[in-house]
């Protein structure tokens, strides 16, 4: 794994994350305790402060930035899909889904328990409520989570924190 230090800004990383070896953590960013980041994911806090809270994933191939003097911040039990990029966000709030290859922008708002499905794209200062499902370019919302939706993705969320606590026993490098 790669963590930097930026001038006088170091991460700080909670007990039990995960960070894989491709993965970079660069600057101003605090991440809760069981974590996981992917494979290729950069989290980029070199001039802006980038806060992620306790069981979140950031899957894959993520990029994450915040504008100097800003701060990004990522609820708990956040999933941020493969490819996605969050760009100085205001806030990504508990339990929200953000689909793969997203785009959420500058000071963009996402709800709890709101999802946005794969390739949308969340614009500056756009706001998706809490609990709704929002799709497109600009993303907007065509329904809402229900209770089946939710226990089906704390199954998935519940994945990427195990993945978190025991990836270092599990994985082996073979060449």
């Amino acid at each position: 794994m790669a963590i930097f230090q930026y001038e006088d800004r170091v991460p700080l990383v909670s007990e039990h994350c995960y960070i894989a070896e491709s993965a970079e953590i660069i600057g101003d960013v605090r991440l809760g305790q069981g974590c996981y980041v992917g494979p290729g994911a950069i989290v980029r806090g070199d001039y802006g402060t980038i806060i992620i809270g306790e069981n979140s994933a950031v899957e894959e191939g993520v990029i994450m930035h915040a504008r100097r003097g800003e701060v990004c911040t990522v609820g708990n039990w956040v999933t941020l899909g493969h490819g996605a990029v969050i760009h100085n966000v205001l806030k990504i709030h508990d339990y929200a889904v953000i689909g793969m290859n997203s785009v959420v922008s500058d000071y963009a708002v996402v709800g709890e328990w709101a999802v946005t499905g794969e390739g949308s794209v969340v614009p500056n200062r756009h706001e998706i409520p809490a609990g709704a499902i929002a799709v497109g370019v600009p993303a907007h919302v065509i329904g809402h989570v229900d209770d089946a939706l939710r226990e089906k993705w704390m199954n998935s969320k519940r994945i990427y924190v195990d993945l978190a606590h025991n990836n270092r026993q599990r994985l082996r490098r073979i060449g």
